[in-house]
């Protein structure tokens, strides 16, 4: 079940991505192996898993119009991505947050490109931050905060505006395990009743199995369906544990 569908309220649709018979790479440089054709549907959360080098930050860069790809077609609900677009949020593994920003003008900023005015872009980081648990540290710059906190701030800045697909590359990766857990929960909880389509990379199996929908396999683009997708309880059942040595043995 999608994030989507756990809500009742009212949602803006995700956006449907799509990729046929796709071959990724930069032009500079040698292309993947491989063809990939995928199909990730409005409001579903995929993960995608591989070893370092098979092209899961290609693929996020090529899904978030900064790559072409060197062969097929990548559309968002059936037109062409040929360029960067705020429907399309990139979240990564470093903070990417402005030093010079207090935490809640980085958060304010997707609000501001897009021409909000500053009571619309307080109310909404307020808001954000108040979700994130950072409320009390608006007026703070980025290196007063935490390696999770900044996080935080950054999925925070992610979804303020509003977007119809967030694409996450290793966004937990340089966290502990306990940070890590609670950033995944609170990523959960935090697309809920957003409608975002979200495309997650990462190393990491149990990660994967958690929050995905369905894993990709990369580079040989296989698509495996979650049994029990963000059940923490669910880690012992055998359709997740089954899935788990599968998706080992192809690792």
């Amino acid at each position: 079940m999608s994030l989507a569908q756990t809500s009742t309220t009212a949602v803006r649709r995700g956006a449907g991505l799509d990729l046929d018979d796709v071959r990724l790479g930069r032009t500079e440089g040698e292309a993947l192996p491989g063809t990939l054709r995928l199909r990730i549907a409005p409001g579903e959360l995929v993960s995608v898993l591989g070893p370092s080098g098979c092209g899961k930050s290609t693929l996020l860069r090529t899904l978030a119009g900064l790559l072409p790809p060197l062969a097929g077609r990548v559309t968002q609900d059936g037109e062409p991505i040929t360029g960067p677009d705020a429907d399309r949020a990139l979240v990564f593994q470093e903070d990417a947050l402005l030093p010079w920003r207090s935490v809640r003008a980085n958060v304010e900023l997707p609000l501001a490109i897009r021409g909000a005015g500053r009571a619309e872009r307080r109310a909404v980081a307020g808001e954000w931050l108040e979700r994130v648990g950072l409320a009390g540290h608006a007026g703070k710059l980025p290196r007063q905060l935490s390696g999770g906190q900044r996080q935080r701030v950054q999925l925070a800045r992610a979804l303020a505006g509003e977007p119809r697909a967030v694409l996450m590359d290793e966004p937990f990766g340089a966290l502990d395990a306990h940070t890590r857990a609670g950033m995944q929960d609170l990523l959960v909880d935090m697309l809920r009743g957003t409608g975002a389509t979200v495309v997650f990379v990462t190393h990491d199996v149990d990660e994967a199995l958690h929050l995905g929908d369905r894993i990709v396999l990369l580079p040989s683009g296989e698509v495996l369906d979650v049994p029990h997708p963000r059940r923490r309880d669910a880690r012992e059942a055998s359709g997740t544990t089954a899935l788990r040595r599968r998706v080992l043995a192809s690792l």
